[in-house]
C-alpha cells in the first residue's frame, strides 16, 4: 500500500485515506482495496502462512493474497472455493440493488470452511465494496454503527461506497440496522445507495434447509474434485509435511471420521495414572477445542505450565515438548499485535482425542477439574475464564425438525452445556456437579457457575436443599440480575411440584409455595428495576424484558391449587376468595394454616393482575426471533386464570353487572386485549354477539369508558366475521365526543379513536387533529408498555380497509386467514408480517386501502389533504429514498404503521409527458439538448466521440443522456451482450438496452442516463438493474431512477454498462423492437424480415451476416407499438402466392428472430402485416404494417450502401419523450 490504505469507490477505483481510518475504526478490521499491493514478502513468510492455514490455523488476509498470487504460478492453484461461493456473491450483488441496509446469511457447521468462505468473498469484492470484519464487542452497538457509517463516508460525501461487513452475531442484526439508520439521520446523510450489506456468518451444529446459504460437513462431487486437485499440488510441493495438513485433509477426505481417528491414535496410549505434563496440556487443548469454538491457550502460558515441574528442558520449544502430539496442535499468531496462540488443529480431532482419552480412563470431568486447578495456579486469565464459562454454562439451542421438508419448526435451549450433558451421559450427574462446584468455588465472583450447579441439583439429582444453597449464592454474586434470581424460584417451584404424589402436609406445601412466590416476586421486582435503568445492561438476554417471574408465579399458583384442592375441595372456594380462609379453617383441618392467611388472600388478585399483563404481552407483541413462546405462556396463563378467576364473581359488584362480567371472564373477553384477540381464539359468531351484548349492558350500568370501548371493539370483531349487527349510533357519538382522550388513557382507547376518525378513502381531511391523536397514543404507549415490549415486534391489530363505518376496520386475523387460504404451503409465521409476505397476496390487497404519503428524512408521512401525519414504518429499510409513496395503514398498540410501502406510480399528462417519476421527480425531454457525435473507426468497431459544455445532453445515435457542470469530452462504443449473459450474475436477466463502453477523456460526468427499450410501467420498476462489466467480473448493480426511456446511474463510471431487466414468472415484459428487412440475392424475391432490439451491436451483426451473402437492406418504419416478450407473432401478406416461414415466431432476445418471405415472379407492390398471437384474425392485434413497393426490390445493386438508414429507435425515443429540444453540433 505505497500510497497508503485505499478504499474502493462506488464507480471503481480507490481513494487513499491515510492512517485516519486505521486509527479511528477500533471495532472493525478493515480490508483495504489495495491490501498487500506493492508489499514484498519473503518466501519463508508465504510458506509458513500457507502451511499454518492448511494445518488448521484460522485464515488470514495474507492467505488470500497468496492464493491470488498463485494464479500467475502454473505450479500452484488458488484456494478452493466451496459451492456456496457463487451464491453468496450473487446474493450480495442482488442486495446491492436496494438502498439502505441488507442482510445476507451464511449458516455453516463448525470448521467446515464457513469463515474461510466468507473471508474469500470479502477478499474478492474488496475493490467493489468497503469490506470489514466486526471484531470488537457487539455490546457497543452504537459505536459499531458510527464506525460503519464512518467507513461508508470515508474520503468525502462524494466518495461514499457500500460497506460489506462480516459479523458472526446473528442476534445483533436488528439493533445494528436501527443504530446505523439513526446515525445516518443524526449526521444528516441522505443517500439513495446501499449503506451496508451485513454478511452474517452463523455457526450452527445442526443446519437444516434454509432460504439462506448453507455450508455443511459434506462435499459435493465438484468440491471433491477441486480438493483432490489441490491435494496433488500440496503433496507435490510439501512432500512429507503434507501429512500434517489436518485442517485441509479433513475437508479433502469429506470429513472422514476414519481419517481423524487414525490421526489421533497416539492418544489411545494415554493413561490416567502418572500423566506427564504434555499429556495433561494435550487434554486441556482437546477439551477446549471440542467444546468451545475458536478457543485457544496462549503459548507463553503453556510454556509456563511446563516450568512448574521442569527446569531441565526449559530451552525446548513448545512443539518439541508436545511430541508425539505436536502434529495435532497448531501454534499461530492472529495479528502482529497479539500473542501466539495454541489450539488443536480441528474440532473433530479435539473431539476424537477427548473420546480416546475417556476410553483410556482420562474422563472429561477429570480433565476439566485438572484444567481448573493446575493450568493457571495463580491468577486465571480473563480470556480463559470466558472459554471455561462457555464450556460449563453455555446452553446451546436444539432444533426440532419438520419431517416433511427438513425445516426448523421449533427451537429451545438444552438443559445444560454440551460438556455437562456429555459428562452426564458418559459418567454421571454427580461428576458434572463436581466440576461445577469446583468452578463455583474457584471463581468466587462469578454467578453463572453456581447457577448451573443449582440447576444440576434440582433437575438431575433432585437435591433441593443443595440447589437452594447454590441458587442463593448465585443471587448473592449478582443481586441485581433478574435472570440469575429466576433460578431460586425454579428450585422452589420444582420442589413444590415434586410433592404432588408424596405429601399430604398442607403446611409444608404452603411453605414451599410461599418461598417460590417470594422468589418469583423478587425476580419480577428486579426485572422492573432493570427497565427503569437501575442497573446497567450486562448481557444480551437483558435487552428483552424478563417475564419469567410473572410466569413462574402463575405456575406455582396453579401447582398449589391442584395440590390443595386434591386434598380438600374447600380450598377451591378459599383460593378463589369465595370464602375467607379463617371462616372455613376448621374444615381445612389445621389451625396452623392461619399464618398463611395474607398469602392466600393475595393470590387471586395477583393472578388476575399477572394474567392481564401477560394477555396484553401476547396480544400486542411477538418475539422477533424464531422462538415463539406464546403458546407456552398462553397455556399457563389461561389455565391459572380459569382456576382462580374464571369461575368466580367479585362479591363487591352489583348483581346484574357481576353476572355479565362473570360470563365475559368465562369467555376470556373481560378486557380490551381479550376482545381484540377474540378472532385469534376463533370465537363463534354467536359468542361474539353475546360478548357485544354483555359489554353494552355493563356500559349502561356503569357508564364506563372501558365498557364503551370494549363494546365498540366487539362490534368491530362482529363486522370482521361478516355479521351485520350495526352498533347503536348514540354509542359511537358518545365516544367521539370524548375525543381527544387524555394521554393517560390506555393505548387501546387511543387506537380506537384513530380508527374511527381516520378519513375514509373518499375524504381528504379529518375533523380532529390526527397528529395530536398520534402523539397522545405514543405518549400513552411509552408509559404503559414501552419498557415491557422492548425488543419485541409490535403485532398489527387492525388495518384501514375500503368502504365506510366499522366495516372498513379490518382485523389482522382476517388478512392472515386470506393469506393462508390462498397459499396452501404457508404457515402462521411472524415473517408473514415483519417481512410483509402477506401483502403480496391479491386477496389481501383487495381488502385494504392504499394511503398516499411521502418518505423524507428517514421518516414516512401519510398525506391527509394538505396535512402530513408521521407514522411508523414496519420495514425501516423502506425509508432510505426520499420519494412519493403509497402504503397500507395498520395500527399496533403504539400507533399507526405503514406496511407495504411502494414508490408512487408515475402519472402521465394529456400530452403523454411524464409528470411524476417513480422517485417523485419531474422529467421532461425538452431539458435535453441533442448532440450529434463524431464517428471514427473502421469495419466492425465504431467509436462515437462527443464534446459538450455544461448542461444536459442526449446523443442522437445512442440516446445516451448525460449531465455535466463543466466542459467534458468522452467517447463510447457499442459492446455485445452475448459473452456476458451466460455469466451467473446475469442468468436471471435479459438485456433491456444497449451495452455501452464509455470513456471520459476530459472533465467529469455528473450523471449518466442509460437508454432502455422497455415499455415501462411502475409495476416492473423494481425489475430493472444495470450490468457493470469489471475486470474482476460482472456485477449487477442497483437502479437509482427509472423513467419511460432511461435509467439513471447513481455515480457514473467508465466501463461497459447496460440496462437489464429481471425475468420473473408471471410478469410480462413489453419491448420496443425494430424491424429489419433484407432482400436476398436469389433468383426469386426472398425477404428476410427480422425483429431485433434497437441495439446497434445486434443490428450490425445482422447486417454483416446478410451483406456477406449479398443481401440488400430495404429501410422501412419500425413498429409504434410495443411487443410482448415470449409472445408468438405472425407475419402475413396480401400477395396470394407468397410463402412465409416459420408460421409463427416466439419473440426472444437470445436468438435471431426472422421470417423468410418467398414470392415467385413478384412484379407489384404488396403489404406486410405483423400480428400478435392473441387473435390472429383480429385487426386490432396488428402491431406493424408496411408496404413493399416494386421499386424497393427491383433495380438495386449489391453495392447499394445503407445511405438511407436512419436511427428509428432514436426517433421513437424522441417521439416517446416529446423531444422539442434544440440541436447543436459536436
Amino acid at each position: 500500500m505505497a500510497n497508503g490504505p485505499g478504499l474502493a469507490l462506488a464507480g471503481g477505483g480507490e481513494i487513499y485515506v491515510g492512517s485516519e481510518i486505521r486509527d479511528s475504526l477500533t471495532l472493525l478490521d478493515v480490508l483495504y482495496a489495495n491490501q498487500f499491493e506493492r508489499e514484498t514478502f519473503g518466501p519463508i513468510v508465504f510458506e509458513q502462512t500457507e502451511e499454518n492455514f492448511y494445518r488448521g490455523a484460522p485464515p488470514k488476509w495474507l492467505n488470500f493474497h497468496i492464493g491470488q498470487q498463485a494464479k500467475s504460478n502454473s505450479a500452484q492453484t488458488p484456494l478452493v472455493k466451496r459451492d456456496g461461493y457463487d451464491t453468496l456473491v450473487q446474493e450480495i450483488f442482488q442486495k446491492r440493488k436496494y438502498p439502505g441496509i441488507s442482510t445476507v446469511k451464511l449458516f455453516h457447521q463448525p470448521r467446515c470452511g464457513g469463515t474461510t468462505l466468507a473471508m474469500q468473498v470479502l477478499w474478492d469484492l474488496r475493490k467493489r465494496f468497503r469490506c470489514a470484519v466486526l471484531t470488537g464487542s457487539t455490546s457497543d452497538i452504537t459505536n459499531v454503527a458510527k464506525e460503519v457509517v464512518h467507513l461508508f463516508t470515508a474520503g468525502s460525501r462524494g466518495h461514499q461506497n457500500t460497506v460489506l461487513l462480516l459479523l458472526n452475531d446473528e442476534e445483533i442484526l436488528e439493533n445494528l440496522q436501527d443504530s446505523i439508520m439513526m446515525t445516518m439521520a443524526e449526521q444528516e446523510i441522505d443517500t439513495p445507495m446501499p449503506v451496508v450489506i451485513l454478511l452474517s456468518c452463523v455457526r450452527k451444529e445442526a443446519v437444516l434447509q434454509s432460504d439462506h446459504v448453507v455450508l455443511e460437513r459434506a462435499l459435493s462431487e465438484t468440491e471433491k474434485q477441486k480438493f483432490n486437485e489441490k491435494k496433488e499440488e500440496l503433496s507435490s510441493r510439501y512432500s512429507d509435511k503434507y501429512q500434517e495438513f489436518h485442517g485441509f485433509n479433513i475437508i479433502q477426505t469429506n470429513f472422514s471420521q476414519a481419517y481423524v481417528r487414525q490421526a489421533c491414535m497416539v492418544f489411545s496410549e494415554v493413561r490416567r495414572a502418572n500423566r506427564p505434563l504434555k499429556n495433561q496440556l494435550a487434554a486441556f487443548l482437546s477439551l477446549l477445542s471440542a467444546y468451545v469454538p475458536d478457543s485457544y491457550l496462549l503459548e507463553s502460558q503453556c510454556l509456563d505450565f511446563f516450568k512448574h515441574d521442569d527446569s531441565i528442558h526449559g530451552h525446548l520449544s513448545l512443539e518439541d515438548r508436545m511430541q508425539p502430539f505436536s502434529h495435532l496442535i497448531i501454534t499461530y499468531q492472529q495479528d502482529k499485535t497479539s500473542e501466539r496462540r495454541v489450539r488443536m488443529a480441528h474440532p473433530m480431532i479435539a473431539q476424537c482425542c477427548t473420546e480416546l482419552m475417556a476410553e483410556a480412563g482420562v474422563t472429561r470431568s477429570d480433565t476439566a477439574r485438572n484444567l481448573l486447578t493446575r493450568f493457571c495456579r495463580a491468577e486465571f486469565p480473563p480470556y480463559l475464564l470466558g472459554f471455561v464459562k462457555y464450556m460449563l454454562t453455555k446452553r446451546e439451542m436444539k432444533t426440532e425438525e419438520n419431517p416433511i421438508d427438513n425445516t426448523e419448526i421449533k427451537e429451545d435451549r438444552e438443559r445444560f452445556s454440551r460438556l455437562i450433558l456429555d459428562i452426564q451421559d458418559t459418567e454421571d450427574s454427580v461428576e458434572s456437579a463436581s466440576v461445577l462446584k469446583l468452578a463455583s468455588n474457584k471463581f468466587e465472583q462469578n454467578p453463572f457457575f453456581p447457577q448451573a450447579l443449582a440447576r444440576v441439583y434440582y433437575l438431575e439429582l433432585k437435591d433441593y436443599s443443595k440447589a437452594e444453597i447454590w441458587a442463593k449464592k448465585a443471587k448473592e454474586r449478582d443481586s441485581h440480575n433478574s435472570h440469575i434470581a429466576d433460578t431460586l424460584g425454579q428450585v422452589h417451584k420444582n420442589h413444590l411440584k415434586s410433592k404432588k404424589e408424596s405429601s399430604d402436609n398442607q403446611t409444608e406445601i404452603l411453605q414451599l409455595a410461599k418461598k417460590a412466590i417470594e422468589a418469583f416476586k423478587d425476580e419480577e421486582r428486579l426485572a422492573e428495576n432493570d427497565i427503569e435503568g437501575g442497573t446497567k445492561v450486562r448481557t444480551k438476554v437483558s435487552r428483552v424484558f424478563n417475564t419469567r417471574g410473572q410466569l413462574g408465579y402463575l405456575q406455582v399458583c396453579s401447582i398449589l391449587y391442584d395440590l390443595l384442592v386434591s386434598q380438600n375441595k374447600t380450598w377451591r372456594r378459599v383460593l378463589t376468595k369465595d370464602v375467607s380462609m379463617d371462616s372455613v379453617l376448621e374444615s381445612l383441618g389445621d389451625n396452623k394454616l392461619l399464618r398463611f392467611h395474607d398469602l392466600i388472600k393475595s393470590l387471586r388478585d395477583e393472578v388476575e393482575r399477572k394474567c392481564a399483563f401477560l394477555d396484553k404481552y401476547l396480544a400486542y407483541s411477538k418475539p422477533y426471533m424464531k422462538k415463539d413462546d406464546d403458546q407456552y405462556i398462553s397455556g399457563v396463563t389461561s389455565d391459572c386464570y380459569r382456576k382462580y378467576v374464571g369461575d368466580t364473581t367479585p362479591s363487591h359488584m352489583k348483581e346484574k353487572c357481576a353476572d355479565f362480567i362473570h360470563k365475559l371472564k368465562q369467555n376470556l373477553a373481560d378486557s380490551s386485549a381479550r376482545v381484540v384477540s377474540c378472532l385469534d381464539r376463533e370465537c363463534t359468531k354467536s359468542v361474539l354477539k353475546e360478548i357485544t351484548t354483555w359489554w353494552e349492558e355493563i356500559y349502561t350500568s356503569k357508564d364506563s369508558l372501558t365498557a364503551l370501548v370494549n363494546y365498540i371493539l366487539a362490534h368491530i370483531m362482529l363486522s370482521n366475521v361478516g355479521v351485520n349487527f350495526p352498533p347503536k349510533h348514540k354509542y359511537l357519538t358518545t365516544f367521539r365526543k370524548q375525543m381527544p382522550l387524555s394521554p393517560t388513557e390506555e393505548p387501546v382507547f387511543h387506537m380506537l379513536g384513530l380508527l374511527l376518525n381516520w378519513p375514509a378513502d373518499s375524504e381528504d381531511k379529518s375533523v380532529l387533529d390526527l397528529s395530536q391523536l398520534v402523539r397522545y397514543m405514543h405518549f400513552s404507549y411509552e408509559h404503559a408498555y414501552k419498557t415491557y415490549f422492548r425488543s419485541r415486534y409490535l403485532h398489527p391489530l387492525f388495518f384501514i380497509g375500503k368502504g365506510r363505518g366499522l366495516s372498513r376496520i379490518v382485523h389482522r386475523e382476517v388478512l392472515e386467514r386470506l393469506f393462508l387460504g390462498q397459499n396452501k404451503g404457508a404457515k402462521r409465521d411472524l415473517s408473514n408480517w415483519n417481512h410483509e409476505k402477506i401483502f403480496l397476496n391479491p386477496m389481501v390487497q383487495e381488502h385494504l386501502l392504499r394511503v398516499e404519503g411521502v418518505v423524507r428524512n428517514y421518516s414516512v408521512f401519510a398525506a391527509i389533504g394538505d396535512n402530513e401525519i408521521e407514522v411508523d414504518a414496519n420495514l425501516r429499510n423502506s425509508l432510505w429514498r426520499p420519494r412519493q409513496v403509497s402504503f397500507y395503514l395498520g395500527f399496533t398498540i403504539r400507533g399507526p404503521v405503514a406496511f407495504g410501502i411502494r414508490t408512487k406510480t408515475a402519472e402521465k399528462g394529456p400530452s403523454g409527458r411524464l409528470k411524476l417519476g417513480p422517485w417523485g421527480r419531474e422529467t421532461d425531454s425538452s431539458d435535453w439538448t441533442t448532440v450529434k457525435p463524431e464517428v471514427n473507426g473502421l469495419h466492425e468497431v465504431h467509436t462515437y466521440s462527443i464534446q459538450s459544455e455544461a448542461g444536459q445532453y442526449e446523443c442522437s445515435v445512442s440516446a445516451l443522456r448525460w449531465v455535466c457542470n463543466k466542459k467534458v469530452s468522452f467517447h463510447y462504443q457499442f459492446r455485445s451482450w452475448e459473452e456476458h449473459m451466460a455469466e451467473p450474475a446475469c442468468i436471471d436477466y435479459m438485456p433491456a438496452g444497449p451495452l455501452l463502453d464509455i470513456t471520459v477523456t476530459d472533465g467529469k460526468l455528473e450523471e449518466v442516463h442509460l437508454p432502455h427499450w422497455i415499455d415501462h410501467s411502475s409495476k416492473i420498476s423494481d425489475l430493472f438493474s444495470i450490468l457493470h462489466v469489471d475486470t474482476c467480473g460482472n456485477f449487477v448493480e442497483q437502479v437509482s431512477e427509472v423513467t419511460s426511456s432511461h435509467i439513471k446511474l447513481l455515480q457514473p463510471t467508465f466501463s461497459p454498462r447496460g440496462v437489464m431487466i429481471r425475468k420473473k414468472l408471471g410478469i410480462s415484459v413489453k419491448v420496443f423492437y425494430d424491424v429489419l428487412i433484407y432482400k436476398t440475392k436469389k433468383e426469386f424475391l426472398t425477404l428476410h424480415v427480422y425483429l431485433v432490439p434497437p441495439d446497434r451491436d445486434v443490428k450490425q451483426k445482422v447486417e454483416r451476416n446478410e451483406t456477406s451473402y449479398g443481401s440488400i437492406m430495404i429501410p422501412k418504419p419500425n413498429p409504434d407499438k410495443s411487443l410482448e416478450m415470449l409472445d408468438h407473432f405472425f407475419l402475413t401478406t396480401d400477395m396470394d402466392t407468397a410463402e412465409i416461414q416459420p408460421d409463427k415466431l416466439k419473440l426472444r432476445y437470445e436468438r435471431r428472430n426472422f421470417f423468410e418471405v418467398f414470392i415467385r415472379n413478384a412484379d407489384s407492390d404488396f403489404s406486410l402485416k405483423l400480428q400478435s398471437k392473441q387473435n390472429k384474425n383480429n385487426e386490432h392485434d396488428t402491431v406493424w404494417t408496411c408496404t413493399i413497393r416494386q421499386g424497393d426490390y427491383q433495380n438495386q445493386s449489391t453495392d447499394h450502401k445503407d445511405g438511407k438508414k436512419r436511427h428509428y429507435w432514436i426517433k421513437r425515443h424522441n417521439m416517446h419523450t416529446h423531444n422539442n429540444s434544440k440541436h447543436c453540433s459536436a
